[in-house]
């Protein structure tokens, strides 16, 4: 397979163009015959003119690329090595939606030929490649895996926002149906990998890792969001706590925040959904997602009682959210926990106003029912920096004394001015 790949005697296709499957796309493409296949007709347009929908790259990524971006499915059936990419999100009830990487299994496995490879992007739950996905192949195609055609599991590692650490320069995974997928698989993403290929032993494994990956991270950063609720009660500062027990040589340094996004705040899901099914109730899972869900509940709630011990009445304020998106310098506001801190301050009937440099107007409103103001007044209560844009790092005091009133607030979620020297805002940081 992946001589007739290099040799472009075979193609690659690559399902679902979003902030995974672009990139992924466009690295093959650089050295491979690529398909680029997304359901989204207005966003092939788009790619079509080098535009990256997701605002993630800019119009050289797509430079001597050979790669035909298409939203018919049936272009698909030309290609012989196919990646999967599709999001997996989850419900309103934390469940697993496997709807789209079912939709993806299905148009993939009409166009499987015999001598085919699948690979599988998407975050799952170990288990799901071969247990869930294949069973549509095989029932699409008419073909026997192992027999006709080959599965691969390689667990994204994209980093939106990060222009560092690139598709190219980050370690990649990647497990095979039997050994000779392994190294054919190996061989292909190696191609564009320079920072070197895992050849995990089975595709539990690799699914297992991706899903840890950000488990983990996840339960770290509960760890020190629970710290700064109890610290907040004490009348200390988390931060200054945190400097201060990282002057031990092994104390890991984690940050209090809003945990939202398409990775940290879902993948856990997937594993305490798989865990229940085997009959096993996930406690420090749990426990940690419950912390970090409550995290926008507890500031708005802190923030409702900043402003009383003022003498104000909630519902008599204005309130200036600085940030929607799920994280720094991206567009991406899927499962922003800032849209829930908006939602949780309204619960207050506190008059909320939202802005962000980077997030489109019309997906908040779609995504959210909420509305981002075309300009910020001089009168606000109380400001909350929620999202650490760099557009806001430059910003000082002067400023925030400029768009308040008497007695303002300011919320440092992210920590990013320091304790102001005393200048009449009362400021705040988790």
């Amino acid at each position: 397979m992946y001589e007739a790949l290099k040799n472009k005697e075979k193609t690659i296709s690559v399902t679902g163009l979003g902030y995974v499957g672009l990139p992924v796309a466009l690295a093959f493409a650089r050295h491979f015959r690529v398909i680029g296949f997304d359901i989204n007709a207005d966003r092939v347009e788009m790619m079509k003119q080098g535009i990256d929908p997701s605002e993630e790259l800019d119009s050289s990524a797509f430079e001597d690329k050979d790669i035909l971006f298409t939203a018919d499915p049936g272009k698909l059936k030309e290609a012989h090595f196919h990646v999967v990419a599709v999001p997996t999100p989850v419900d309103e009830h934390k469940v697993p939606n496997l709807t789209p990487v079912y939709k993806a299994s299905e148009t993939v496995g009409r166009a499987l030929k015999k001598g085919d490879y699948v690979i599988y992007e998407s975050t799952v739950y170990p288990g799901c490649t071969e247990e869930d996905c294949l069973p549509i192949l095989e029932r699409e195609s008419g073909l026997k895996a192992g027999r006709d055609f080959k599965l691969g599991y390689s667990p994204e590692r994209i980093n939106p926002g990060d222009k560092e650490r690139t598709i190219e320069k980050i370690l990649k995974i990647v497990s095979g149906s039997d050994a000779e997928a392994l190294e054919e698989i190996a061989s292909a993403y190696g191609a564009i990998i320079e920072a070197g290929i895992y050849r995990a032993p089975s595709i539990k494994v690799a699914e297992a890792a991706k899903v840890i990956e950000n488990a983990q991270r996840d339960l770290n950063i509960s760890f020190v969001n629970e710290l700064a609720i109890i610290f907040d009660r004490l009348g200390i500062d988390t931060q200054e706590v945190l400097e201060a027990a990282a002057t031990k040589w092994n104390f890991l340094k984690f940050s209090p925040g809003l945990v939202g996004g398409h990775c940290i705040g879902v993948d856990p899901y997937y594993l305490t959904h798989k865990a229940k099914q085997l009959g096993y109730d996930p406690q420090v899972i749990l426990s940690g997602r419950r912390i970090n869900d409550g995290m926008p509940g507890f500031i708005a709630k802190r923030l409702a009682q900043m402003l009383i011990q003022k003498g104000k009445n909630p519902s008599n304020t204005k309130v200036l959210v600085m940030g929607i998106t799920f994280k720094e310098n991206v567009a991406d506001i899927r499962n922003s926990k800032v849209a829930d801190l908006a939602k949780e301050l309204m619960q207050f009937s506190i008059n909320v106003h939202i802005t962000d440099p980077h997030a489109s107007p019309n997906e908040v409103a779609r995504e959210y029912n909420l509305t981002l103001v075309d300009s910020i007044s001089d009168d606000y209560d109380a400001v909350v920096v929620a999202v650490n844009h760099e557009e806001y790092k430059s910003l000082d005091m002067g400023y925030f004394r400029s768009i308040t009133n008497g007695a303002p607030i300011l919320m440092d979620i992210k920590g990013l001015y320091g304790r102001p020297a005393e200048n009449g805002i009362t400021y705040w940081r988790l």
